[in-house]
């Protein structure tokens, strides 16, 4: 996905619910701090969105632009209406969210995951491609070891930290 795409879904769903603020969760929310990211970082043809003041309109996001929809068959490309509960993120994710601007006359707007919140979220999440991801962002620097590490030291849910620290070991683990 590029950021031209990411702002034709965001202007798109701003249309379908009315709204102007969204919140990006997943991968591509890469695009907020770095709209020119590595293709290897832009692999997604999808982008995990709500409403950021109505997330119960994630549904409608979902039914008009998401995964085989016709505006996916379309352009490549969909949105899929997703929860605030959807992704494990780090205490004070919100006061670092990255506004993406869509430019628009509406003003909507993309509230991006900042890039170590997004790793938090991939290693909350531990599967292999999130743990690929996580490995991208480290080859192009985009996030700082420490600084994720400690995000990680600071959760509180001492299961969930454990879990993360053990995906972390994962990461940092050479591939097979």
């Amino acid at each position: 996905m590029t950021a031209e795409q990411l702002r034709h879904l965001l202007r798109a769903a701003a249309s379908i619910t009315g709204e102007r603020e969204f919140v990006v969760i997943g991968s591509q929310a890469i695009l907020g701090s770095h709209p020119d990211a590595p293709r290897s970082l832009r692999k997604s043809i999808e982008s995990d969105t709500y409403p950021l003041h109505h997330p119960e309109k994630s549904i409608e996001v979902d039914g008009a632009i998401g995964e085989l929809s016709p505006f996916h068959q379309q352009f490549g490309y969909y949105a899929h209406g997703v929860h605030p509960e959807t992704a494990t993120l780090p205490l004070g994710w919100k006061n670092r969210l990255v506004k993406f601007e869509v430019g628009d006359d509406a003003g909507t707007i993309g509230l991006c995951l900042e890039p170590h919140d997004l790793a938090f979220s991939k290693l909350a999440a531990g599967r292999e491609k999130d743990i690929a991801f996580i490995r991208e962002l480290l080859k192009y620097r985009l996030i700082n070891q420490g600084k994720l590490k400690r995000l990680i030291e600071n959760e509180e849910q001492e299961d969930l930290k454990s879990n993360l620290l053990d995906s972390w070991t994962i990461t940092l683990r050479e591939k097979p």
